[in-house]
């Protein structure tokens, strides 16, 4: 998870991985209370999302209620009209993660915005300067294969807190240009 320079509050949301048919031991730390209480502080303070294509079609769109309820920001390649589900509105930008997280920080207001995955995504957004913090979800799983989200060129992190859950290690960052 990474969150861009946007604060404020916003209600309850938990389970955004309910959907999600792969990675589920990736994500079993949201099935614990702590990990629900981190999940849900994170998108109680955000006022939009933005995440990959590939996230957005492996989620199957996060089911027939879109899960968010706040806007969201598909960073593709391929056009694509905006999808509503219930609350939550789909945007696909074609202009690179930097309009993505604009257009998103417009829509979030004075909210932070929350940049997931997938790492190609993380990376261009660190990249791009306006990213202050990142937080680390440290699952004990070797995947074998996927995207390195460092690749020696990345930001100055300076540590500012550490969660255990049951299945995760969850490490934030504050991002130093």
């Amino acid at each position: 998870m990474v969150q861009t320079r946007r604060e404020a509050e916003r209600g309850e949301q938990a389970g955004c991985f309910e959907h999600v048919h792969r990675g589920e031991r990736l994500h079993a730390w949201l099935e614990h209370d702590e990990g629900r209480r981190l999940s849900e502080a994170t998108f109680a303070a955000s006022g939009a999302v933005v995440t990959s294509r590939s996230v957005y079609e492996a989620t199957g769109g996060w089911g027939d209620d879109g899960f968010y309820r706040m806007p969201v920001f598909v960073v593709t390649h391929r056009p694509h009209e905006a999808v509503r589900k219930g609350d939550t509105t789909f945007t696909f930008v074609t202009g690179g993660v930097a309009a993505a997280i604009e257009a998103a920080a417009a829509a979030a207001g004075d909210r932070r915005v929350h940049v997931m995955g997938g790492a190609s995504i993380v990376q261009q957004a660190l990249r791009t300067g306006l990213v202050d913090h990142l937080r680390l979800h440290i699952v004990p799983l070797l995947p074998g294969s996927g995207t390195v989200l460092f690749d020696g060129a990345g930001p100055r992190l300076e540590h500012l807190d550490t969660v255990d859950t049951p299945e995760a290690t969850h490490v934030t960052y504050r991002v130093r240009p």
